[in-house]
């Protein structure tokens, strides 16, 4: 949930001449239990009944209209910007949990009563601005044609608060914290000191000078997947999504597999789904130091845009594949029908080493062949100084926790961070679709943490990272039910290190990195087994990752033939 909404921000395209808005400022919008909103309204002048374009927003909806919004009125749409439920003008309390849906049912049937209204309504906006849209959409209003969430997801849990592996993402979570709902007289803290705050359930407090009951406390009282999600989550009600739905994501944002997997399921179940993935950050106009994925990498968000909603709410043609998606390496883009590719071949890279992986300089391999010797290495990881996040799918200020393709060589000198690389590669080697990583693992710990990150090594030396994932061990069998480990025993875990499109080109290298943390892009497993929001105390933990005939540790890679 960033504190900046994207609509359109790749491209503006100039499609007809400007035409000069009506506007309304401070709308009143009541709500079934009579709560006020407020709301914005820019629309072509005169007497005429228009679709129209609905954003709902918790980040303040201004008095301008912007070059996006401009781009509607121009095309013949009436554009409702509203600050959402507690939020600026609006009144009633914050609750991103309950509110967004029947608000947003309630301001779709209020626009539809508008005599400026032709009674179709579709929304746009991206990060939290996307979120309200499929809360709405769960709604089944009927004037609600079709919506076009930007990096946003559809799971409360496995994407914004909590990772597929359990671990809670906390620079992420902290951070909105203290940009969005700290008190106006209290400054924040700097992101570098309220990430380290023990226990994590007083860190809201640290971070934004008061405890965040309805957001904050709300979410960690519930580690585990259980009711308090399932109820709100979109994921778990997906069935009740009518509408057609375009999202667009990015490699390198937070929500980019959450998006993917909404797109998958949606055209499982035959509805209308499309989806773009780009080589993109949270925020889709930033551009990456030192990367450049070429002049191809940009895309036309605002005329997609308009295109989709003229489909459903005026009638016109759509032609478009249902996945497009950017192929790193090649830096190209590629039009796609299901994810993921059912020509990918899931291609096992076995782990090796002569019981030194640690360290860029071990001896760890990473290879098609199977495991020839059994062996194993050993690392220390300490909580008290983790292995620090360097960039990947995180959000949201790059200016504070940098966020994409970084050099990770820095965290590859570190002996807690095992190494495991091919050789150079002769042929290119197209990997694209869902990483898992096999780990055959032992702890001295009743709880730990185990990471995995794939990198692209390039022939002087420069490790980019693609895509990485954390399993916390507790819930090795289920994110419901969590059960703690036996020091000492081997469990086989599977980490899930999210998804990417990379060509590996000749010359490269395939890398897999080991370690036992990401921080802050993930909390530090304390390793007591207790409670990790309300712990303090801390405890330094042993641990092993065999690779042998018996446990072959490796990492299954999507192979596009």
């Amino acid at each position: 949930m960033a504190k900046k909404t994207l609509i359109g921000a790749m491209c503006i395209c100039s499609m007809l001449a400007a035409v000069t808005p009506e506007t309304r400022l401070q709308l009143r919008v009541r709500m079934s239990d009579g709560v006020v909103l407020k709301a914005n309204l820019f629309r072509p002048s005169g007497d005429g009944r228009f679709p129209t374009i609905l954003v709902r927003t918790p980040y303040g909806k201004g008095t301008a209209i912007t070059t996006g919004y401009q781009a509607f009125v121009d095309h013949g749409y009436a554009v409702l910007v509203q600050d959402v439920r507690g939020r600026y003008d609006s009144a009633g309390e914050f609750d991103a949990w309950k509110q967004e849906g029947p608000d947003g049912n309630d301001t779709i049937d209020w626009i539809a009563r508008q005599s400026w209204s032709n009674g179709k309504v579709g929304m746009i906006g991206g990060s939290y601005v996307g979120i309200v849209q499929w809360k709405a959409a769960l709604m089944n209003n009927p004037h609600l044609k079709a919506i076009f969430p930007v990096v946003s997801g559809y799971d409360d849990y496995r994407d914004r608060f909590y990772s597929p592996g359990g671990a809670f993402k906390l620079g992420h979570r902290l951070q909105w914290v203290a940009d969005n709902l700290h008190p106006p007289n209290f400054t924040p803290p700097a992101f570098q000191n309220y990430i380290w705050h023990l226990p994590i359930n007083t860190a809201d407090v640290f971070a934004a000078g008061q405890r965040s009951e309805l957001y904050f406390q709300a979410a960690i009282a519930h580690p585990t997947y259980d009711d308090f999600w399932k109820r709100m989550s979109v994921r778990e009600h997906l069935d009740k999504i009518k509408i057609p739905v375009f999202s667009v994501g990015g490699w390198y944002d937070n929500f980019g597999q959450s998006d993917l997997e909404a797109f998958s399921a949606l055209r499982a179940a035959g509805k209308q789904a499309y989806t773009v993935i780009g080589p993109w950050p949270h925020n889709m106009s930033t551009p990456f130091p030192g990367v450049d994925f070429g002049p191809d990498s940009k895309f036309p968000v605002l005329q997609f845009q308009l295109e989709w909603f003229d489909r459903w709410m005026k009638d016109k043609e759509f032609r478009h594949a249902p996945l497009k998606i950017f192929v790193m390496g090649q830096n190209r883009w590629r039009d796609e029908k299901e994810w993921p590719l059912r020509r990918a071949k899931l291609t096992p890279f076995y782990l090796h080493s002569k019981g030194s992986a640690n360290t860029v300089y071990g001896n760890g391999e990473v290879s098609r062949r199977g495991p020839l010797r059994d062996s194993s290495d050993k690392f220390t990881y300490d909580p008290m100084k983790p292995v620090q996040t360097l960039g990947g799918a995180i959000c949201c200020n790059p200016k504070i926790f940098p966020w994409g393709p970084m050099d990770q060589r820095p965290a590859e000198q570190r002996k807690d961070v095992l190494v495991y690389t091919s050789t150079p590669l002769k042929q290119k080697l197209e990997v694209t679709g869902p990483i898992r990583v096999q780990l055959f693992v032992a702890t001295s710990a009743q709880d730990t943490d185990f990471t995995a990150k794939l990198v692209d090594v390039f022939p002087d030396g420069m490790a980019r990272n693609l895509t990485d994932g954390l399993q916390r061990l507790r819930y090795r069998k289920s994110l419901e039910k969590p059960e703690l480990a036996v020091p000492g025993e081997v469990y086989q875990i599977s980490v899930d290190a999210g998804v990417t499109s990379n060509v590996f080109l000749p010359g490269h290298r395939i890398r897999l990195e080991v370690s036992s943390s990401n921080f802050p892009r993930f909390d530090r497993n304390l390793n007591t087994g207790r409670s990790l929001m309300a712990e303090t105390e801390v405890r330094v933990a042993q641990q092993t990752v065999h690779h042998s005939r018996k446990y072959p540790s490796h990492i299954l890679l999507p192979v596009v033939p």
